[in-house]
C-alpha cells in the first residue's frame, strides 16, 4: 500500500476532464473493466420540493423520469430524492459530504449569494460549500476548462485513520477503483482515494468511529453495473453479503440490489438506471 500510495493517480479535475469525451447527451460515465460506473446519490429528505428547487435551481440540475423513478441529472450522476424523516444530515456518519466542479464558479457564487443560500469558505476563493436543505453540504471548486456547467466530482468518506489502507483496498477489489491520492483543494496536502469512473472516492483520517449512512439524510451512494446478476454472484463469491437480492425496480427496466460497506456506507447498486437505457432482462426474482 506504501507504493500505491506514493502514485498522485485521483486527480480531481481529471474527473471533469473525462466528461470532454462523452457523447452530447451522456450523463454516467462509461464502466470500467468490472462493468461499474458512479450511478447516483440518494437523500432521504422531509421536504422533496424543497430538495428539487435547491438541486435545480440552485445546482443546475435537470429533473428526468425513468418510468416513475424521478431522477435530477448532472454529468456523472444522478441525484434522487426519497421523503423521510432523516436521522440527521450526513455530518456524524461515515459519508460527510459530496462535491460538484463548476466552469463559471464566480457566477454560481454570485447566484448563490444573491438567493440568500448558506456558503462555508476558509481561505481558497475557489473551493468552499455550499448548504442544502436536510444538511446536506454540497464542496465546489471552479474549472473554467470543462466544457459542462457542472459535474459530479467526488464522494468524501472519513474513517478512523487505521482503516484507509483497508478502505483504498476493498473499493478497489469490490468496484474497481483505482487507488492513489489526490490534491486538498482547502489546504495544501494530499488525500487518499479511488477512482470509479465519474467520481471520486476520498477518504480523509476521521476523529471518531462514525454512524452508518443508513437513515441519514445522505442514505446512500450508488455504482451502476453492466450485469447486476452477474455482479452479485461474484461480490457473493467473494463473502460480501448482499443486504437486498436483485430485483426488478416498479419501473420495469432498472435492477436494483443493496449492501453496505465494512465501515458502514450503504451502496445501492443499479443497471440501467438512464432513462432510456435497455430493458434489464428477467432475473427470476420478483418484482417489487
Amino acid at each position: 500500500m506504501k507504493q500505491i500510495a506514493m502514485k498522485v493517480r485521483c486527480l480531481l479535475f481529471s474527473i471533469a476532464a473525462a466528461f470532454l469525451a462523452l457523447p452530447a447527451g451522456a450523463q454516467l460515465a462509461p464502466a470500467n473493466s468490472m462493468g461499474v460506473t458512479m450511478g447516483h446519490i440518494h437523500l432521504f429528505v422531509k421536504d422533496v420540493e424543497a430538495q428539487k428547487h435547491f438541486w435545480t435551481e440552485e445546482i443546475g440540475g435537470t429533473v428526468v423520469q425513468n418510468g416513475p423513478l424521478m431522477l435530477i441529472q448532472f454529468p456523472g450522476t444522478y441525484i434522487m430524492l426519497r421523503q423521510a424523516e432523516p436521522t440527521g444530515p450526513p455530518d456524524g456518519s461515515i459519508v460527510n459530504h459530496f462535491g460538484f466542479v463548476w466552469k463559471d464558479l464566480p457566477r454560481a457564487l454570485a447566484k448563490w449569494k444573491a438567493d440568500g443560500v448558506e456558503i462555508e469558505q476558509t481561505g481558497n476563493p475557489n473551493q468552499g460549500y455550499v448548504h442544502g436543505p436536510d444538511g446536506i453540504r454540497l464542496e465546489f471548486y471552479g474549472d473554467p476548462s470543462q466544457s459542462a456547467p457542472v459535474v459530479m466530482n467526488h464522494i468524501h468518506f472519513y474513517p478512523m485513520p487505521n482503516d484507509i489502507p483497508a478502505m483504498q483496498a476493498w473499493y478497489a477489489k469490490t468496484f474497481g477503483g483505482v487507488p492513489g491520492q489526490r490534491q486538498r483543494m482547502s489546504s495544501p496536502g494530499l488525500i487518499d482515494c479511488d477512482d470509479i469512473p465519474g467520481t471520486n472516492l476520498s477518504f480523509s483520517p476521521g476523529k471518531t468511529t462514525l454512524a452508518p449512512t443508513k437513515g441519514r439524510s445522505l442514505d446512500h451512494i450508488g455504482f451502476d453495473v453492466k450485469d447486476l446478476d452477474a455482479f452479485a454472484k461474484k461480490l457473493e463469491a467473494q463473502g460480501i453479503k448482499l443486504d437486498e437480492a436483485v430485483r426488478l425496480a416498479p419501473n420495469g427496466t432498472t435492477k436494483v440490489a443493496y449492501l453496505t460497506d465494512p465501515w458502514g456506507t450503504r451502496i445501492e447498486l443499479t443497471q440501467n438506471l438512464a432513462p432510456g437505457a435497455a430493458p434489464s432482462a428477467p432475473s427470476g426474482l420478483a418484482a417489487h
